[in-house]
């Protein structure tokens, strides 16, 4: 009688194109495109007057796209990659993953030719679809351990909902944005606090570091549970005293554990040390926005706002989608020239948007700067990688 099908054993019988191989091409090349492509988009209705058949302001959609549209492209790449090693079950790909691609392009489409409410409901049934899917797998695998994950995906897929719901039922204006980002700020608290000492751990051994990072104790445990409750609080009474003092306390906790991880010791490889940096705006955004409730007037909530998308999600989901391409397509793990690029053009866009308001130049123009190096950076990294990702 002939054995279980393995995951291995459907890839390698798999003939279709090899974009749709692995949930990791399709969407990290889109996410990419998106990326580079939205930004400019949005530096235009920045500049230009309203566009008449935008579903949402201007401001709000370029929001709304970076959590729900590139974001949600990256972690469902990460997840249908992820979740096969995770469980043992069967990858999806070929066409039902085409299926998941499609759904996720008619969400960036709905937004500009669909009416509102049908808009809405095109846009949030790629997330609710995803942790389906991501519950189906962790269930009927049994591998409990990365139930949390799934609860985020659906947190996310929750804020999305109530995003919507601020337009058509009167809901708190920007509870599903704090929602997504504080999704997003935990996620990488949580797989970055997996990833980064672990990919930093091997890289070290392979170079014959001996003072590795340290290993996983109650210390780490505590600073996840202060960051979620942070970002928890956050959600709840964005602008409290005592959810200023806990982001504070979160933000430096994180800095400690970066620390342990001995980050310093990476620079001479881009591809692990960019996920230090990426790891290190959570901190940083977590106790900018501690100082913008303390002290408004001081430092701008927009600033503190993008240390976290631009900086935190923008550098750690670049790292995270170059170190898995480059590892699941059987390529060495180091970054060559243009990935180190990459990095650069991203770290600095957020470096730029971040310091905007306290720059010696006009306003303005540093927002236009930040804006063409993001897009730059993740227009390169579609270019760079689109060989990787619809090759064998």
């Amino acid at each position: 009688m002939a054995g279980k099908q393995t995951p291995g054993d459907k890839r390698r019988a798999y003939s279709g194109p090899a974009i749709l191989s692995h949930g990791f091409r399709p969407f990290f090349f889109m996410a990419g495109l998106w990326a580079a492509f939205a930004m400019p988009l949005w530096l235009w209705l920045y500049t230009a007057a309203p566009f008449p058949f935008l579903t949402v302001p201007a401001p709000v959609w370029h929001a709304h796209e970076m959590i729900f549209g590139y974001l949600a492209a990256v972690l469902t790449g990460f997840l249908l990659t992820a979740i096969p090693n995770w469980t043992g079950r069967l990858p999806i790909m070929g066409a039902p993953l085409l299926g998941l691609v499609l759904l996720w392009l008619s969400g960036r489409l709905a937004l500009w030719f669909l009416p509102g409410q049908l808009a809405a409901a095109v846009d949030c049934a790629f997330l609710i679809v995803v942790a389906l899917i991501a519950w189906r797998e962790v269930m009927v695998g049994k591998n409990w351990r990365n139930a949390p994950v799934c609860v985020l995906v659906s947190l996310m897929a929750l804020a999305n909902i109530l995003f919507w719901g601020e337009f058509f039922y009167d809901l708190p204006a920007g509870l599903g944005q704090r929602l997504g980002l504080a999704v997003a700020g935990t996620l990488i608290t949580l797989i970055g606090g997996r990833i980064v000492p672990s990919f930093t751990r091997n890289w070290m051994k392979q170079m014959g570091f001996d003072d590795l990072p340290a290993e996983l104790s109650a210390f780490d445990k505590a600073s996840v549970l202060a960051t979620v409750l942070a970002f928890g609080s956050w959600v709840a009474f964005p602008d409290g005293q005592g959810t200023a003092y806990l982001m504070a306390l979160a933000g430096v906790l994180l800095i400690f554990r970066l620390f342990r991880w001995k980050g310093a010791k990476t620079f001479s490889e881009p591809l692990v040390l960019v996920l230090h940096i990426g790891y290190a705006w959570v901190p940083v955004s977590l106790l900018l926005l501690s100082g913008s409730i303390f002290f408004p007037a001081d430092i701008p909530y927009a600033s503190a706002l993008h240390a976290l998308t631009a900086g935190a999600v923008g550098l750690m989901t670049v790292g995270v989608m170059t170190r898995a391409a480059l590892g699941h397509s059987g390529r060495p793990r180091v970054a060559g020239l243009a990935t180190s690029l990459i990095y650069v053009l991203i770290f600095s866009g957020a470096l730029i948007r971040v310091a905007a308001p306290v720059l010696p130049f006009d306003y303005g123009q540093m927002i236009m700067l930040s804006g063409v190096l993001f897009s730059l950076g993740f227009a390169l990294f579609a270019i760079r990688y689109a060989p990787i990702f619809f090759g064998r």
